[in-house]
């Protein structure tokens, strides 16, 4: 891979001090240059991003993850784009994208996060429960749910059992 343009160094560096305008427009010059660079891509889906712009966001994030893109980038494209998926109401889509990630990173946690609002939204609402609170009760540090830690594992997958 060729060193970074100059110029996506001073759109990043933009973004980065809160400029989004300035950066956005270096940023849509070299992706006219060469509409299918990886780094380009992703940082105009930050930008997109930081400028609540969703829709403009989506052929960015899978023109990057298409590309090539790897490791923590990966991890926080497959993210971003499954999140963005979700509130552009496209649940099949982010559930598609934020299982992609989990498989990738079985142990990024915050993959199966974003996947149980997905499935909320689609309906699953004892699933979506289940995972979140195996997900608090595994992590949380606060001592009065630590001290409940097995009682929310063990009914995390019984939301609806009765006992008589």
């Amino acid at each position: 891979m060729r060193p970074p343009d100059p110029s996506l160094r001073e759109a990043i560096r933009l973004r980065q001090r809160g400029e989004y305008a300035k950066a956005w427009r270096i940023l849509r010059r070299l992706h006219r240059a060469d509409p299918d660079d990886v780094r380009v891509n992703y940082q105009c889906v930050w930008v997109c991003d930081l400028r609540d712009d969703e829709r403009a966001a989506v052929p960015f994030y899978e023109s990057a993850i298409r590309g090539g893109l790897a490791g923590e980038d990966l991890r926080g494209a497959l993210l971003g784009l499954g999140s963005t998926y979700r509130c552009l109401s496209k649940y099949r889509r982010a559930a598609t994208v934020l299982h992609r990630g989990l498989r990738t990173f079985p142990k990024a946690r915050e993959f199966s996060v974003f996947l149980a609002l997905t499935e909320y939204n689609l309906g699953h609402h004892a699933s979506s429960m289940e995972a979140l609170l195996r997900i608090l009760a595994e992590t949380t540090r606060d001592p009065g749910l630590r001290r409940y830690q097995r009682a929310l594992l063990y009914y995390a997958d019984k939301l609806d059992r009765k006992w008589n």
